[in-house]
């Protein structure tokens, strides 16, 4: 499943929904939340993630299904939201069932790093009054390299 909303999510239905019986034996999860960016103490704190729709859905679609080239996978889940956020809220949820633990951390890793590159998303940090789009950062594609070995 691939979800791009505004709407909260529910990481405890989400991994219920990666639970296939008699076949998991492990389930991986990454839950991305807005952490404090500023400096200045009590300074508030918001971003705005914009994306491209259907785009979007296509970049993680592409990802997962790599995923599933790479790992023999039960099922994968990735929700990421757009739209205003506020520190401490959640923004992406990634979840991988498979049999071994093995194959779930190491797709969970694999399909984490290559959305914070590849997806198409833009963010817009705010602190106070001042505001400016977010540039992509060197240690995300950084981390792609470990993938191509």
């Amino acid at each position: 499943m691939i979800r791009v909303q505004h709407e909260d999510f529910s990481v405890d239905d989400l991994y219920k929904g990666l639970l296939k019986a008699n076949q998991t034996g492990a389930v991986a999860m990454f839950v991305g939340l807005v952490r404090q960016f500023s400096d200045i103490p009590n300074e508030s704190c918001s971003f705005e993630l914009e994306h491209y729709p259907g785009m979007t859905e296509r970049n993680l679609q592409a990802i997962v299904d790599e995923a599933n080239t790479r790992w023999p996978l039960l099922d994968v889940c990735v929700v990421h939201r757009v739209g205003r956020l506020s520190v401490d809220d959640q923004i992406v949820f990634v979840g991988v069932s498979a049999s071994h633990r093995a194959e779930a951390f190491q797709a969970c890793d694999f399909i984490m790093d290559y959305l914070k590159s590849r997806a198409a998303f833009w963010k817009k940090e705010s602190q106070g009054s001042e505001s400016h789009w977010v540039e992509a950062k060197d240690d995300d594609e950084e981390s792609l390299v470990r993938w191509s070995k």
